[in-house]
């Protein structure tokens, strides 16, 4: 029973997911169709970036409160340069991850080097990037060329592009978590920064690195929302409170807040479509807006109470291993471990 317990929660988020979907088809059956299905996964994409970003730098025991505002300054600042510089569209992107990995930076310096807390160095930039953005745009909308705002609509093999970057994003920062040591050295900086150090880890190295990553995510999520989400408008609301679906996707997918554990594939990436799915399922049934957005503090709340859940089970279970282990240990049953009379003395 206990197996059974352990093993449903630490798959609630693929749980959920198929329970929420099951819901919301038997409520509408158009739920069901193909359509539904690409248009919550390409709404999915520009969050999932984020949440992605979110998630390697929560694993390090860190948080970026910034990310919807950088991603509006991001796309502020790029709209800009557009307008005044004529260049190839396939630098536009490029551009983007630039900038965000710029301002990531400087988050990454405070918190590495001037060694501030996360939550107080990214929640005063949360207020600062935005105003920065305010400020280059004269709080007007930004406008991108249609030829940039067309590659929303654009696919590779069948696969809509916004779905196609999410992937690849996915799939580089999976094989860089679990396939690395940048990533074991990630784990073990969030699992416990004190005893990282001693073996070696540079923490501060890698502390500045994920909000280096996180930046150049928001960056590419930036472009993404432009010709996606946005329709190549940017209105000064652009990017407000995404930050909290990005945490919630990253820890309803199994990433804790406290550092030392979490997953890209399948975890964020559950998390992110769940998140969707459930935004896409009200507005199916016609749900009051101001509804939605209780449903979606409520989703947060539920991914901070998965998280302790799983957190205090997790921790309970170490310590059941660790206590069967020194009795094991005591009790020494092993005869091959038991020395033999007269072993260890001097052979004459």
């Amino acid at each position: 029973m206990s197996r059974i317990k352990d093993l449903a929660l630490q798959n609630v988020p693929v749980i959920l997911l198929v329970v929420v979907f099951l819901a919301f088809a038997a409520v509408d059956p158009r739920f069901l169709s193909g359509d539904t299905i690409t248009l919550i996964l390409r709404q999915s994409a520009y969050v999932g970036i984020l949440a992605v970003g979110m998630t390697l730098v929560l694993m390090t025991a860190g948080i970026d409160l910034s990310v919807g505002s950088l991603l509006y300054l991001t796309a502020v600042v790029v709209g800009q340069i557009v307008h005044t510089i004529a260049m190839p569209i396939f630098v536009v992107p490029l551009l983007a991850v630039l900038i965000g990995a710029l301002f990531g930076a400087f988050n990454g310096f405070a918190v590495s080097v001037l060694k501030i807390i996360p939550f107080i160095v990214t929640l005063a930039m949360l207020t600062a990037f935005r105003g920065l953005g305010y400020g280059v745009s004269d709080s007007r909308e930004v406008n991108y060329p249609d030829a940039i705002t067309a590659l929303g609509a654009q696919s590779v093999l069948g696969i809509p592009l916004p779905i196609v970057v999410f992937a690849l994003v996915v799939l580089l920062a999976h094989v860089t978590v679990t396939r690395t040591p940048f990533g074991r050295q990630l784990l073990a900086t969030g699992e416990d920064k004190q005893a990282a150090a001693r073996a070696g880890v540079k923490v501060g190295r890698i502390q500045f690195t994920v909000y280096v990553i996180s930046g150049a995510l928001v960056g590419l999520a930036s472009f993404v929302a432009v010709i996606q989400q946005f329709s190549g408008t940017v209105t000064p609301a652009a990017g407000k409170g995404i930050e909290f679906d990005a945490i919630a996707a990253a820890v309803l997918g199994g990433t804790s807040l406290f550092g030392g554990r979490g997953s890209v594939f399948p975890g964020t990436v559950v998390g992110t479509l769940l998140i969707q799915l459930v935004n896409t399922g009200l507005g199916f049934v016609r749900v009051d807006l101001y509804l939605t957005q209780m449903v979606q503090a409520g989703i947060i709340l539920l991914a901070v109470l998965i998280d302790s859940i799983r957190t205090g089970r997790l921790e309970k279970l170490r310590r059941t291993v660790i206590t069967s282990g020194r009795q094991e240990a005591d009790a020494d049953p092993d005869p091959a471990r038991t020395p033999a009379p007269g072993a260890g003395e001097p052979v004459r």
